[in-house]
Parts: structure tokens; C-alpha cells; sequence
């Protein structure tokens, strides 16, 4: 099995990769930090949809992928979820 990783950007402008729990089109389950020092966090879409955005002890992430893209995404890696609808 393979985790899968995306790039988020924080509030001051670093990048740092995050360990996705679960990926839908309407929210992103991430991970941050490893063992028992891990957060988890859901990224939500902006109001215009062309990123994520969530909150994590008081600091903001940024996911900068929209809507589509994630969609797109989703259906690029796993083609029976969209054949079943």
C-alpha cells in the first residue's frame, strides 16, 4: 500500500508535506508529523474552489489545488470510484 503525500503551503510561506488520510473532491484528510506527535487536520475548499484551506493549532494550510484538479485526481488513481456513479 502507498501513502500518498501532497505539498501544503503554511501561512508564512513554507512548504511542508502532509500524509493524506482521505481525499474527496469536498475535503482532504491530512496528517502532520509522525508517531505520537501527529495532528490531524481537513482541509476545506475555498469559497471560490481553487484551493484548500484548513486550520491546525492556530496555524493556517494551504493546498493549492483546485476543486477540479482534486477531482481529477481522484478519478486519474482509482477509474472504478467513477464508473460505479
Amino acid at each position: 500500500m502507498s501513502v500518498e503525500k501532497i505539498k501544503v503551503r503554511t501561512e508564512s510561506g513554507q512548504t511542508m508535506e502532509v500524509v493524506v488520510l482521505n481525499k474527496r473532491a469536498s475535503g482532504i484528510e491530512v496528517v502532520l508529523g509522525e508517531g505520537i506527535h501527529n495532528v490531524k487536520c481537513t482541509l476545506s475548499p475555498t469559497r471560490n474552489g481553487l484551493a484548500y484551506a484548513g486550520s491546525v493549532m492556530g496555524r493556517e494550510l494551504i493546498y493549492e489545488r483546485s476543486q477540479r484538479q482534486v477531482q481529477a485526481d481522484i478519478d486519474l488513481f482509482n477509474p472504478s470510484l467513477r464508473k460505479s456513479r
